[in-house]
């Protein structure tokens, strides 16, 4: 029973077995890409802890009305995040960041491993392909979040977004 135990807390430190608390609505109105992968397709190796881990470049278009962008990149089936990003300007309504670089002034906050920037893909061997959201925000004001918010944080300033885009990549480790 205690080794039993021991595996549940193993399980759940490593962000499996943890429920993903849903991301707030918002019109569907951003068109948000990445040239790395399609839409719903396998994320590259190269993009992936089996590979160099580099965060994937981001596209954004339609963008209207907005204050402030943020970035939410989760893996769905692990109720882990990888990435959050915010303070990204929507001036213009479009926007590039070259293998995750934003442009000046947007700020990084921490994932479920406790680190700032960009956590790559790495589900348990043997798992089927988890899913990974990547969800773009555009918020009316501006969120005032400081430098490595947690993801908890990041999210509770979703709620009210004006609009949001959103595109999904899969990976499953050899």
């Amino acid at each position: 029973m205690c080794a039993r135990g021991a595996l549940v807390a193993l399980a759940l430190l490593a962000g499996c077995g943890e429920e993903t608390k849903p991301l707030p609505a918002a019109p569907d109105t951003i068109k948000l890409a990445t040239p790395d992968f399609k839409d719903g397709g396998p994320i590259p190796r190269a993009l992936t802890c089996d590979g160099a881990g580099t965060a994937p470049t981001i596209t954004w278009q339609d963008v209207v009305g907005a204050a402030e962008l943020v970035l939410f990149v989760e893996d769905t089936d692990a109720g882990f995040t990888h990435w959050t990003a915010y303070s990204i300007s929507a001036a213009g309504g479009s926007g590039l960041a070259p293998q995750g670089q934003f442009p000046t002034g947007a700020k990084y906050g921490k994932n479920s491993a406790g680190k700032t920037g960009w956590t790559p893909p790495c589900p348990p061997e043997g798992d089927d392909p988890h899913d990974y959201v990547f969800t773009l925000y555009a918020l009316k004001d501006a969120s005032a979040l400081p430098d490595g918010a947690e993801p908890d944080e990041v999210r509770a300033k979703l709620a009210g977004a004006v609009a949001r885009g959103t595109f999904t990549g899969t990976y499953a480790r050899p």
